[in-house]
């Protein structure tokens, strides 16, 4: 593996792990999940269920996007540089 593509996959988890982070406390600080969290009265209307169901999804979403994004702009990246190198080497 080259260095530059060392960097840019490291680039990807880096992000993957940031839009993990800043899923899950969008989540958190949501007014859905404020509700079902303890908006009610003593604890009532508390469903701790959300924790089991969504933050996974949330979490694996927001490691997914960032990573898929990266991944595209790394393969679109090497595709310019291999046809601008096929170019130049059809011009000599």
């Amino acid at each position: 593996m080259k260095r530059g593509e060392s960097a840019a996959s490291c680039g990807g988890c880096v992000l993957a792990a940031a839009g993990a982070s800043v899923a899950a406390l969008v989540w958190a600080s949501s007014e859905r999940t404020q509700r079902h969290m303890g908006g009610g009265f003593e604890g009532e209307g508390t469903d701790y269920s959300v924790l089991l169901t969504e933050l996974p999804l949330v979490v694996a979403a927001g490691a997914a996007l960032p990573a898929l994004a990266c991944a595209l702009l790394i393969r679109l990246v090497c595709r310019r540089r291999r046809a601008t190198a096929t170019e130049s080497e059809f011009h000599e």
